[in-house]
């Protein structure tokens, strides 16, 4: 089994510390990916070559994932977690070095790599993070365990809207070599307390998880999983490249604004994770009346690319399609995101959640990667309205694969 922390105080302490982790180093996340966009495409990089520069990011996370949370069940997950923070730490610092007038056959490994290791800082915190609240939470309190989650998902995810913003807006007042060094400084100070104040013995196990329970999972975990892949693919293939360079080149946005506008999205997709468990239907078991949901707000999602695909087509406005698209895609995929974080807790026991959830967001990380490469290579194909095809396609396979989950999963 795996230790719990048992006096409500001490529950609270640690989720706050672990929020207030997860929720600077979103921070940072969302900024670093944000400049490292704008500033490469001032320097002319096409699409397809600005979605390279993340591909190790991607690849990166899913061996992460994978490792990470077994070696989270062995030494705690309190050192992954900070493990993670220092990470990302050494990946800002580091690109700070880079100068416009290297070559660009040694300044996009450089960067490339450079994204790896953040790559890796981001899964580790992520996998530690989220592991932590199935250790933290009292026994069999399902509706509250979907609340925490969902609140700790939908402010992330606002930090990293937040994030966005902040990434635009550093560019373009304090120029990119400053605005990596205050993130880094920022960063650094966070950290800090997680040192002096985590509890060490937080998801650490008490009976040593074998390197075969890593890919030994339950038929509803693979499918839930199979389905994340599909899920996350789908925003991304729209989301990474191909929308912040539409609204840039077809809108005709400024940098800042196109920051402020992916931050006003990442800050409205957040509230609405956290509103999710009020809005969805829940049932005493905690798994089978939410399996359903799953299952009709990701039919829902699916058919909204397409919708806004059919709009472009029949000739409404691109700018007013697109935002009000964007909203409406955001919210759905809010609330599918929400459930999917939830009930891949509730099938894991405890002594498996920081392995479980581990492999659960390497498939989370490969469909980022998938939409990533898709992303680039289909705007420069086809525009957005490619890149919202194939979007659709994806969550039409991310809704087939959640039919096949049992609504009895959790035993």
């Amino acid at each position: 089994m795996i230790e719990r922390q048992k006096a409500p105080p001490r529950k609270i302490s640690q989720y706050i510390l672990v929020t207030a982790a997860y929720w600077g180093f979103t921070l940072t996340d969302g900024a670093l990916r944000m400049l490292v966009l704008l500033h490469f495409h001032i320097l002319g990089y096409s699409p397809i070559q600005l979605a390279a520069l993340f591909i190790l990011y991607e690849i990166c996370g899913i061996v992460t994932n994978i490792s990470g949370g077994w070696l989270g069940s062995r030494i705690g997950l309190n050192k992954t977690l900070i493990l993670g923070l220092m990470l990302q730490i050494l990946a800002i610092l580091s690109l700070s070095y880079l100068q416009e007038d290297w070559p660009l056959a040694f300044a996009v490994p450089f960067v490339i790599a450079i994204q790896g290791l953040s790559g890796i800082a981001k899964d580790l915190t992520k996998m530690s993070a989220k592991s932590s609240l199935k250790l933290i939470m009292p026994e069999n309190q399902n509706a509250l365990l979907f609340k925490w989650v969902a609140l700790l998902t939908g402010s992330k995810n606002a930090l990293k809207g937040m994030g966005f913003f902040l990434g635009g807006l550093l560019l373009s007042q304090a120029g990119f070599h400053m605005a990596l060094w205050l993130m880094a400084g920022g960063l650094t100070l966070i950290t800090i307390p997680m040192i002096a104040y985590l509890s060490n013995s937080l998801g650490r196990a008490k009976q040593k998880i074998t390197l075969t329970e890593l890919f030994s999972k339950s038929p509803s975990i693979n499918r839930l999983s199979a389905a994340r892949f599909f899920l996350f693919g789908a925003r991304d293939i729209w989301f990474v490249i191909a929308l912040p360079l539409f609204l840039y080149q077809e809108i005709g946005l400024s940098f800042s604004k196109v920051g402020g506008l992916m931050a006003l999205w990442m800050i409205g997709y957040g509230l609405c994770q956290s509103l999710a468990p009020a809005i969805i239907r829940k049932s005493p078991d905690g798994c089978s009346l939410e399996v359903k949901e799953n299952r009709r707000w990701v039919f829902i999602l699916a058919a909204l690319p397409f919708a806004i695909v059919a709009a472009l087509h029949m000739g409404l406005s691109p700018s007013y399609t697109v935002l009000i698209g964007l909203v409406v895609f955001g919210a759905a995929f809010a609330v599918n995101s929400a459930l999917h974080s939830y009930l891949i807790l509730a099938f894991s026991p405890d002594d498996h959640a920081a392995i479980n959830v581990g492999f659960y967001y390497s498939a989370n990380a490969g469909g980022r990667l998938a939409g990533t490469i898709l992303s680039g290579l289909l705007y420069q194909i086809g525009g957005l309205e490619a890149c919202l095809i194939g979007s659709g396609i994806m969550l039409m396979a991310a809704f087939l694969l959640s039919v096949l989950i049992p609504c009895n999963a959790q035993k």
